[in-house]
């Protein structure tokens, strides 16, 4: 028999939940339109494709041709559907509820729109625990591809891993494919020829090898240089072409292969997720060692032999590393819970829309692409997050002033709230408000990322030049060293400040001493009150939620003539865009939130974003003087290292007098009209 090797081809197509529509259409023009296209024209070369479920319903309605093409090559036995979660979770970190919810709800949704109930599936991240197994055994679903890596960490050989193996947990079975790392290496970025002669060496005697390759199909035409590479040179046609006219590759779906050829055995893997990935869970200062322990072996020539025990961290670090980020899962967490203890008829599917929304894995992490970084994917999680809130809070109302530690960081947090806004006060100490909620905007203010050390800001401080590629091919996003914009050194020191609305420090010869060591005195429904013992004296502050206003009040007479500086850092949609302006009491425009202001004995400044369809009025109850700043963060992305607008930080200063200060936001629907 001659010697063949099986291609499984497969390219999972993703846009976070919240992204513009102008950058979905750009994708579209760039990558997935021209792709299919290509594809259409050789219905003899079999592949899988996944598009995750908020993508392919966008593509539906905005580009119907297009995805007529792929619903063609689906009747045709040309492609094979792949599921997974509908709003593309990782499935390890959400309730197993909602893991079959989010299967199910895909599968049922791809046999409705394209005519194929998917038996594989798409694993997000490659993201691997053994907890999901049940569930999507339970789903229906047969098969998932996961890294080769996954397998050399359980103790394969590579020359093993030419075939599928059978998992299980709880007695329910679950088949594993090996993606190649030497495939997804060099798709597309070596020269087409290249890339069939290698997977011509992988053929043996038999035809029941098999190579597989399930890798972003945004690699194809959105990644830089990658449009010209692949489509304007041919790349991908001579890719196909190749496969074609070999005698020792052939292509077939993963369900072909899968139901012809027999399992290798049994397996169960590690904890874990690609290479890269687990490069990005760990902290600043253990990337580096991990990154130079990685470049020592390489140097050595032993890497490759030892990789597998070279071990970095596993995705759920990203709830350690980013308090944004644990928060944000906690806070979803909670949601679910509530959600499935409705009755069938209390619980709706618009409630599931919210929920499964805001399991949408892009904000919740950080590696090569934005994630975490970028505010409109979390504002989108939120969103869902605020908007679930209210309608559970309408059938079934949270009992109020209750402290728990909910995100488990070893703090309470404490609940005021009414049918407009929510204010959550973390009990550390700082008397700060970390999350404020409008329910008719469905909107958090306090949704803001802090700065932090990064792995990547040596790559900034040691080449300041772009990077380099010798050799045939183009050069991977993972190698790019490009630059967005130009960063300074400010740009990249970390923020150890907790981010919030209300933090309070006393201003001492130009120095700013932190409160840090308040505590809970009283609460009402509607407010806390909170008091600081600090030498001279104590500092009583009370925040109070009135219909869509909240109110800070400090009464601290024992510092009278000492300065106060109180710190906002408020989420503003518009960010430094154009639709986001500051307002002066008589309506006058001052300046754009990206703007530095400065304003002297004033008691009223208004936040217009056009982006959130309304406003914010901050006001004081005397005179005080108010600082605008842009509050910025530097994180790495395909296109290179940029600068991020998360905030607008608003500082506020005053002189104590006698009696008490307060100062208040009030949120409104609507922008304001000049």
């Amino acid at each position: 028999m001659a010697n063949t090797v099986s291609l499984l081809f497969g390219v999972h197509a993703h846009q976070p939940v919240g992204n513009f529509p102008e950058v979905i259409d750009d994708a579209h023009l760039r990558c997935y339109r021209p792709f299919l296209q290509t594809l259409h024209r050789f219905p003899e070369f079999r592949f899988a494709v996944h598009f995750s479920g908020w993508l392919l319903d966008y593509l539906l309605q905005k580009f119907p041709e297009d995805m007529a093409l792929l619903h063609e090559m689906v009747a045709r036995g040309q492609v094979e559907l792949f599921g997974a979660g509908d709003t593309e979770p990782v499935l390890a970190v959400i309730p197993e509820q909602d893991r079959v919810g989010q299967l199910m709800r895909f599968s049922n949704k791809l046999e409705a729109k394209l005519g194929q109930r998917p038996q594989g599936a798409w694993l997000t991240e490659r993201v691997w625990e053994a907890t999901v197994v049940p569930s999507l055994a339970d789903a229906g679903i047969r098969y998932v591809t996961v890294d080769d890596y996954h397998f050399l960490c359980a103790g394969k050989e590579a020359h093993q891993l030419d075939g599928y193996y059978t998992t299980e947990e709880g007695g329910k079975p679950l088949d594993l494919f090996p993606i190649s790392e030497g495939l997804r290496y060099r798709i597309p970025f070596s020269i087409a020829h290249e890339v069939v002669d290698y997977m011509e060496k992988l053929s043996k005697q038999g035809n029941d090898a098999c190579a597989v390759y399930f890798d972003d199909i945004e690699k194809f035409g959105i990644w830089p240089e990658t449009y010209e590479w692949v489509y304007e040179k041919k790349w991908l046609e001579n890719f196909i072409c190749g496969v074609l006219a070999s005698k020792k590759v052939k292509t077939r779906t993963y369900k072909e292969y899968h139901d012809e050829v027999r399992t290798r055995g049994i397996i169960y893997l590690p904890t874990t997720s690609y290479i890269e990935m687990n490069e990005w869970t760990l902290p600043a200062p253990v990337a580096a060692r991990y990154a130079d322990l990685v470049a020592r072996e390489k140097s050595t020539g032993r890497y490759e032999e030892y990789k597998a025990y070279v071990r970095g961290g596993i995705w759920k670090n990203f709830f350690s590393r980013y308090p944004e980020s644990n928060w944000m899962h906690k806070r979803m967490q909670v949601l679910s819970l509530r959600v499935a203890g409705l009755s069938e008829t209390q619980r709706t599917a618009d409630m599931l829309d919210d929920l499964y929304e805001a399991q949408s894995n892009d904000a919740y992490w950080h590696g090569l692409f934005g994630g975490l970084y970028l505010p409109h994917l979390r504002r989108a999680v939120y969103n869902a997050i605020v908007r679930l809130e209210a309608k559970l809070d309408r059938i079934s109302p949270r009992k109020a002033g209750i402290p728990t530690d909910f995100d488990k960081d070893g703090f309470d947090e404490y609940y005021l709230y009414n049918n407009e806004i929510q204010a959550i006060v973390k009990l550390n100490g700082y008397g700060g408000v970390c999350e404020l909620d409008d329910y008719r905007l469905n909107h958090n203010f306090g949704d803001t990322l802090r700065r932090q050390a990064e792995h990547y800001f040596e790559k900034i401080h040691k080449n300041k030049q772009g990077g380099g590629h010798s050799g045939g091919g183009i050069t991977s996003a993972h190698d790019r060293i490009a630059y967005k914009h130009e960063i300074a050194p400010s740009d990249l020191l970390a923020d150890h400040q907790p981010h919030g609305l209300f933090v309070d420090s006393l201003v001492n010869y130009g120095k700013y001493l932190s409160i840090n060591n308040y505590r809970l005195v009283k609460t009402t429904p509607a407010s806390m009150q909170f008091r600081a013992e600090i030498e001279r004296g104590s500092i009583t502050k009370t925040i109070t939620l009135a219909g869509n206003r909240i109110d800070a009040q400090y009464t601290a007479g024992q510092f009278k003539g000492e300065v106060m500086s109180v710190r906002l850092l408020l989420a503003m949609p518009c960010c430094d865009g154009y639709a986001g302006r500051y307002l002066d009491s008589n309506n006058k425009t001052l300046g754009g939130f990206g703007e530095l202001l400065a304003m002297n004995k004033t008691d009223r400044l208004i936040l217009d974003d056009g982006v959130l369809g309304g406003h914010l009025i901050f006001g004081t109850s005397q005179p005080v003087s108010i600082y605008t700043a842009p509050y910025f963060t530097v994180s790495q992305s395909e296109a290179g290292f940029e600068k991020i607008m998360q905030a607008v930080e608003i500082t506020v200063q005053f002189q104590i007098g006698d009696g008490a200060l307060s100062l208040w936001l009030e949120s409104s629907q609507g922008n304001i009209k000049l």
